[in-house]
């Protein structure tokens, strides 16, 4: 048996961030996850954490993604290789899917568990109220987080600054 040489770690992590690349850019449940994912992390300084509630928030995000990005490419293998309709691909890509679900759902019960502070719910209020530019800045905020997701980064940056 020949021995294959390995690449370098370099081109690993490269091929690594393509791949989240490839996710962000063509599939929109990913997009879906990573805001939900950036707005937990940005209020969650409104809260009491731990370093092991964060920990507990860090695996959480991870296990979200890195189900999106599973069922990702589960999904482009089986269109691949299947020819017409296949039932067995159906239940791969709904098993799949139904995986992702699985871990978004545990993933509300996390957030709920470990953001449950109705004092601080109110101290994002009092935030966002004590100035009167955040909330625009924070609708404004999540028009660009909404256009992110329905139109994905390279439509988006194209709709914001191409003349």
């Amino acid at each position: 048996m020949a021995m294959t040489k390995k690449r370098p770690f370099s081109r690993s992590l490269l091929a690594a961030f393509r791949g989240i690349g490839y996710c962000l850019a063509y599939e929109r449940n990913m997009r879906i996850h990573m805001v939900a994912v950036l707005y937990v992390f940005a209020f969650s300084f409104f809260f009491e954490v731990s370093p092991t509630d964060y920990a507990v928030l860090f695996l959480t995000f991870a296990l979200v993604l890195g189900a999106e990005m599973v069922n990702t490419a589960l999904e482009r293998l089986c269109d691949r290789d299947a020819q017409g309709f296949s039932q067995w691909v159906k239940v791969i890509k709904d098993v799949a899917a139904g995986a992702v679900l699985v871990c978004a759902l545990f993933a509300v019960g996390v957030g709920v568990c470990l953001f449950w502070q109705p004092e601080s719910l109110w101290g994002i209020w009092q935030y966002y109220t004590a100035r009167w530019w955040r909330i625009p800045l924070l609708l404004a905020s999540l028009g660009l987080a909404g256009a992110f997701v329905v139109w994905g980064p390279k439509p988006l940056w194209d709709r914001l600054f191409k003349r």
